[in-house]
């Protein structure tokens, strides 16, 4: 037995038994993947020790009570965050009460008023919220960024004496954190996009439904894009019914882009019209037809809506492009350095990548608190360590991980972000947590390309590559202006799944190709017996890289299952004979 001075924090997940009884499995693993992902590194990063779990709570033991507070602001802030795009009902929350007191530890397992206090005072915070006892007040309220307000003494349960209590003012920053808030540039403007209520064109009522389900369906899903700002519902559809003027409508909305449609049926079809419009100029950047058979109303809706969501933002993307085109960059803003910095990304050359490099850091220089820029540069840094773009490889590719991570603690709801930890952790082998970190982006946005190709990979990776082929076809279905690298992401889940013509086709859309798609291709003749092309292939390896070494390369390879790297190098030895 040992007793000595601690800080506990005691945190209960509200609504657990309500939450279980609706859906047990579904409740376990969101809430384990919150503790994997924020809750148990959270601790850790604050030097804490998990000494109790119960199903639905733990308590921590800190050495400093500083550590304690701010690992529950931490965790709190971060929960509201990622609870945002969950229904009310569903969502995973906590209360929390800290004390320090002498606390009793046995047998890895703590006792004492000490912990009975801290206990008590959990249950006083609001959902979400944390509660903290005066003497905790008393350490750290000139140590922490955040406000306290004194809720007097408390009398609890099974404890002597009265305690006073504190809750902690999440949503007002200390004197201190509001300097550091106003210090932040505000330099992020997105662009912003309004989808009027499309016009039911079918003189049926009934269709009334179908048209406002779509246009609600539209803004919603565009709303999980985390590089636009969409206008409200109840902002668009007070013009429902009305004819309006696209520049006054846009000058009262503050929109920059507006989308309007139009639903008409006939007999037994029903077609589909939508645009996208530049305020700036009255022009059309975008229109298209859907014309689909009136077979399951439902079925329908989804289907235009994913297509429509999946094409806007790109299209959004070139045509804030091409205005940049005639800006000096010295004059871009941090959205506009980021949006310039992704499309030199997509080329995947060096030069590009280097000139994308300069502009995110830019956008971050604008405004260190932009999550989606440190996401992307976290994207661009690993581009250049998976390419041999850099001349430290291990510095660069700590860097990316460091950016990626930060991003996370900014915002939890950003697709991007777990796109990319889900792509660290496939080069990290840690196949299981890729998948979690990239279920996690699908259910945050099923309909963004990149998340659905990357789906694609990890299961190629995993040895379902059949299953890849599919996924990664989708995302080629969902942005047919999809970058050039998709291919080479088929043409690899097709060389996994042993189908060698489909793999040779799918890398030969690629304008130029570099040494890992030439090897591909190279196993891929390898295995088909065709010695001349495969030596062929083998030669401009050699071109490209003298130094290139089989075994390094497929270092490089991230298949979970041996056999799948067997049978790469399988096929570039076939090759390296056929050259010989």
């Amino acid at each position: 037995m040992e007793q000595r001075l601690a800080a506990i924090l005691a945190a209960d997940m509200v609504g657990y038994s309500r939450l279980m009884g609706a859906d047990e499995r579904g409740t376990l693993a969101r809430l384990r993947t919150h503790r994997i992902e924020l809750i148990d590194p959270a601790i850790a990063k604050n030097h804490g020790r998990i000494v109790k779990t119960t199903g639905d709570g733990l308590l921590v033991e800190f050495q400093s009570v500083t550590d304690a507070v701010n690992c529950a602001v931490e965790v709190q802030e971060r929960m509201r965050r990622r609870n945002a795009d969950v229904p009310e009902e569903g969502r995973i929350q906590f209360r929390m009460g800290i004390n320090l007191g002498d606390i009793i530890f046995e047998d890895d397992d703590v006792f004492g008023d000490g912990v009975n206090v801290a206990a008590r005072i959990e249950p006083l915070a609001e959902v979400g919220g944390i509660c903290v006892a005066g003497a905790v007040h008393d350490q750290v309220a000139d140590r922490v960024e955040v406000a306290f307000e004194d809720l007097g003494e408390k009398s609890l349960k099974n404890i002597a004496r009265p305690v006073r209590v504190y809750r902690v003012l999440l949503d007002t920053p200390s004197a201190a954190g509001e300097e550091t808030g106003a210090a932040v540039s505000g330099a992020v403007v997105k662009p912003s996009i309004a989808v009027l209520p499309f016009t039911n064109m079918s003189g049926d009522a009934e269709q009334e439904f179908f048209v406002d389900g779509l246009t609600e369906d539209i803004l919603t899903e565009l709303s999980r894009r985390n590089e636009l700002f969409v206008i409200s519902r109840n902002s668009t559809f007070v013009y429902k019914g009305q004819a309006v003027n696209i520049r006054d409508v846009a000058q009262k909305l503050g929109a920059q882009y507006l989308v309007e449609g139009s639903v008409r049926k006939a007999g037994d079809r029903l077609r589909v019209t939508v645009q996208l419009i530049d305020t700036a100029n009255d022009s059309h950047i975008w229109a298209e037809r859907y014309d689909r058979k009136l077979d399951d109303i439902f079925e329908i809706q989804d289907e235009i809506t994913t297509a429509i969501v999946a094409t806007l933002p790109g299209r959004v993307e070139a045509a804030q492009h091409e205005q940049l085109t005639r800006k000096r960059p010295s004059s871009l803003a941090a959205y506009e350095c980021l949006l310039a910095a992704k499309v030199l990304h997509h080329r995947s050359t060096r030069a590009d990548n280097e000139e994308a490099q300069k502009l995110v850091a830019r956008a971050l220089r604008l405004d260190p608190e932009y999550a989606h820029a440190r996401a992307w540069r976290g994207c661009i840094l690993g581009q250049a360590w998976g390419y041999g773009w850099c001349e430290d490889g291990e510095a660069t590719y700590t860097e990316a991980k460091s950016e990626i991570n930060k991003a996370l603690s900014l915002d939890e709801n950003d697709a991007d972000v777990h796109r990319l930890l889900a792509a660290v952790n496939i080069t990290a082998g840690d196949h299981d947590r890729a998948r979690r970190h990239q279920e996690r982006a699908l259910a945050l946005n099923p309909n963004y390309d990149l998340v659905v190709v990357q789906m694609g990979e990890l299961l190629t990776w995993m040895g379902s590559p059949e299953d890849g082929i599919d996924w990664i076809k989708k995302a080629m279905r969902l942005n047919p202006h999809h970058p050039e690298r998709f291919w080479s992401h088929l043409g690899r889940a097709h060389f996994t799944a042993r189908q060698y013509s489909e793999a040779i086709e799918a890398f030969m859309h690629l304008s130029s190709m570099v040494v890992m798609q030439h090897a591909y291709v190279a196993a891929c003749y390898g295995w088909l017996g065709d010695r001349t092309a495969a030596a062929a292939h083998i030669a401009r390896i050699g071109e490209l890289d003298p130094a290139f070494d089989v075994e390094a390369f497929l270092a490089t390879q991230h298949y979970a299952k041996e056999a799948d790297l067997q049978h790469l190098r399988e096929g570039l030895s076939k090759a390296a004979i056929a050259a010989e």
